[in-house]
């Protein structure tokens, strides 16, 4: 008689398969009441709240395109247990199909995103199917060592292909507006509103349709799925490209708002992290507001340390979510009770 399958591990897809709503609730005043008083603070120390709301209005829509890089991170790893290096670089893969189909067409960037997810999708489809998904991509070990190894591959093929000269995608059009006296970009403002879109697009999916069905299945445990009639391999396989088809739309929506470069994949893949540890891993929802949150900090914390690189304020947020609470906000310990 063979021994029961092991259940996944807490926290894994946690909101695609429901969550104690008090709880989550609890977490959320408490992530609120840290907020207004980092927000407070940083009012004192720099005497302008003019300043501050602009840092606030400008993180929060910098976050929901974190969010959106940081959700297809976390839904590879929360259904295919991957922890994928590759995302960033795949993401760089995706802006400059953005800045040559405009640079070839004249093509309005926004446009490119019907050419580049696609094209993500298919490219992350054939990464699982064609490196991840045999005995040579099984252990944990060996995807690291792939994963890292195809980020190295891409983003140097992309350096060899385009050289190391940066790249600019102009957003025809592009126009500014006062929001209580912070200026708001169009640009940020679309792309903020595409990443909301595209995330909910996705928490449909998985809640509302048939295969978002078999997504939460096989992520709640692989074998009970597989023996009730589900391919398995198959939902692996377009679960990942679903993901990398979520880091092409964040790349098409940043592009027009950075330097396009070839490793530019590095810092979003190094945010993407820090905010699915922060949102816990696996937990799509978590992602998002983990997003915000780190778009938040990286502001603040150019008031907070003046001339230090934002990214210092993200790694010590990030040290003490490690410390403090591993699974992350919005994940549950091994021992923590939530729905089924």
């Amino acid at each position: 008689m063979t021994d029961p399958p092991t259940p996944p591990p807490a926290g894994r897809l946690a909101p695609l398969r429901g969550g104690a709503g008090g709880t989550v609730l609890k977490r959320a005043a408490v992530i609120g009441g840290a907020v207004a008083v980092a927000i407070a603070v940083a009012l004192v120390q720099s005497g302008s709240g003019l300043v501050v709301w602009q840092s606030v209005v400008t993180g929060l829509l910098m976050g929901g395109l974190y969010g959106l890089v940081a959700m297809g991170l976390t839904l590879i790893f929360g259904v295919l247990d991957i922890v994928n290096f590759a995302h960033g670089a795949l993401l760089a893969i995706a802006m400059f199909i953005a800045f040559g189909v405009v640079q070839a067409t004249g093509l309005h960037p926004y446009l490119t995103l019907l050419i580049a997810v696609p094209a993500l999708f298919l490219i992350g489809a054939v990464v699982h199917r064609g490196l991840l998904s045999g005995s040579g991509g099984a252990s944990l070990e060996n995807q690291l060592l792939i994963t890292l190894g195809l980020a190295l591959l891409l983003e140097n093929g992309l350096l060899m292909f385009f050289g190391a000269e940066p790249k600019n995608v102009a957003l025809p059009g592009d126009f500014q507006f006062d929001l209580f006296g912070a200026v708001v970009a169009g640009g940020r403002l679309y792309a903020f509103a595409g990443a909301l879109l595209i995330g909910a697009a996705l928490f449909w999916l998985l809640r509302r349709t048939r295969f978002g069905t078999a997504i939460r299945a096989v992520a709640a445990h692989g074998q009970g799925a597989e023996l009730v009639g589900v391919n398995v391999r198959r939902v692996h396989t377009v679960t990942f490209g679903i993901g990398t088809a979520c880091a092409g739309a964040a790349a098409v929506l940043a592009a027009p708002l950075v330097t396009v470069t070839p490793t530019l994949g590095e810092q979003f893949n190094i945010t993407a992290f820090v905010v699915v540890v922060l949102g816990g891993m696996g937990n799509v929802a978590g992602a998002l507001v983990g997003g915000l949150l780190i778009g938040l900090v990286e502001q603040l914390t150019t008031i907070y340390m003046d001339g230090q690189s934002s990214l210092l304020g993200v790694f010590i947020v990030f040290v003490l979510v490690l410390f403090l609470r591993p699974q992350g906000l919005f994940g549950r310990a091994a021992g923590e009770g939530g729905g089924a």
